[in-house]
């Protein structure tokens, strides 16, 4: 008895092996076949998803492709993260593995690029009134909403969507009022995939400005951020706040990836 289950465990052990190996082989197939199609310089990250592999490999269905690339330069931004996850992909094991062209079909293909706090701050310091020093971006619920409102006396802050509130938090220094931090909470609206900032209430230490202070402050913090196109060519429907950045998203559906060889 101990020698079979001795067995056993071998060949459980060689099965495993075998099938991460062989999803390894794929991913690195799929990564190629991505950079192309996206446009990237490197290879980008890919995941399948499920176990065992080999069992989705022998029908040529996959339930779910993650896809990430990082440290991505558009334009002015220099550290975007570029996501994609592909459901319900279709590729023959002949396809996948093979040596002739490599073609994806993607029930739906859902992208995102992540703009983070430092390429936002680069951005606003370069409209030159002030300058911002270690940058925040946090998300804001209804409640946070609510209790701006009741400090401002600005019932119209309750009105903004929280999915569509962002509060900027950074230190910076004022003339007269000297160094403290400036929180600002702004209304994010996206205009053909670029990410709009409108401030919408403006604080510095925790304390209201004086009129014509508070208008300087909130040009700074109004900008449009383009982080380019999405993956894939989704089109870009979401904007949203998440700690530490801003994400423009979008789906899309009836994908047919690659066609070429990506020997």
């Amino acid at each position: 008895m101990r020698r079979v289950i001795i067995v056993l465990l071998v060949l459980v052990g060689l099965f495993v092996a075998a099938d991460f190996g062989a999803a390894a082989l794929a991913e690195s197939v799929v990564s190629r076949q991505m950079r192309q199609q996206i446009g990237l310089r490197d290879d980008p990250s890919v995941r399948i998803n499920g176990f065992p592999f080999l069992t989705q490999a022998l029908t040529g269905r996959y339930g779910s492709v993650d896809v990430q690339a990082n440290n991505i330069t558009v334009a002015e931004l220099e550290d975007l993260s570029v996501q994609a996850q592909l459901r319900d992909v279709d590729a023959p094991l002949s396809t996948v593995l093979g040596s002739g062209p490599k073609t994806l079909k993607v029930g739906e293909a859902e992208g995102s690029v992540r703009i983070p706090a430092r390429d936002v701050e680069q951005l606003l310091n370069r409209n030159g009134a002030i300058t911002l020093d270690d940058l925040r971006i946090d998300p804001v619920d209804e409640a946070g909403l609510k209790a701006a409102a009741e400090e401002s006396d600005d019932t119209s802050l309750t009105s903004i969507d929280p999915d569509l509130a962002v509060r900027l938090t950074a230190t910076t220094v004022l003339p007269l009022l000297g160094e403290n931090e400036v929180s600002v909470i702004a209304q994010l609206s996206l205009d053909n995939g670029k990410a709009r900032i409108v401030p919408r209430d403006v604080r510095f230490g925790g304390n209201a400005l004086p009129t014509a202070v508070q208008r300087v402050v909130a040009e700074v913090f109004t900008v449009t951020v383009d982080p380019g196109s999405l993956p894939l060519q989704v089109t870009p429907t979401e904007l949203t706040a998440e700690s530490g950045a801003l994400r423009v998203s979008g789906t899309a559906r009836n994908l047919t990836i690659g066609g070429a060889s990506t020997e």
